[in-house]
């Protein structure tokens, strides 16, 4: 069996295509974005809920997520969404505020990666990743994505 990197490659580009046409971006700043709400959004997660995620990801955004990851032992926990939106820039780096600016712009952002993940995770998939998270970042991912999904 050969490897097809092409392939891997496309669907990955497909995805982060997709977010990029949503938040009216540039690819680039689509990829940055995407990999930084990815990177704040597996320090909530468990370990097998962070495997869970990945078995559906693209090959190429699997990369993306484990990129840099080291396991933590413990885990600063948060709260708020505001906390959530800090969290997401912070990991951005010195692009963060190009990327994303203020609240109200990283929210906007940060709904587009959730609607996009959405198209991609299975339902059961992103209703265990949503039950993790704190009550006021859940309830703002559940009225990102709302009830319908999307199927490409």
């Amino acid at each position: 069996m050969s490897l097809d990197f092409d392939k891997y490659a496309a669907k990955g580009n497909e995805l982060v295509n997709m977010l990029a046409d949503d938040l009216v971006v540039p690819r680039d700043n689509a990829g940055r974005i995407m990999r930084a709400v990815l990177h704040a959004l597996r320090k909530r997660l468990t370990l097998e809920e962070s495997f869970q995620l990945m078995s559906q990801l693209p090959m190429a955004l699997k990369g993306v997520y484990i990129e840099g990851w080291k396991i933590p032992t413990t885990t600063k926990r948060i709260i708020h969404l505001k906390e959530f939106l800090d969290e997401i820039r912070n990991e951005d780096g010195l692009t963060a505020g190009y990327d994303f600016g203020n609240d109200e712009r990283t929210k906007i952002a940060v709904s587009g990666v959730f609607r996009t993940l959405n198209f991609y995770i299975s339902k059961g998939e992103m209703e265990d990743i949503i039950g993790v998270l704190p009550n006021e970042i859940k309830k703002f991912v559940q009225s990102t994505i709302g009830e319908k999904r999307a199927v490409l």
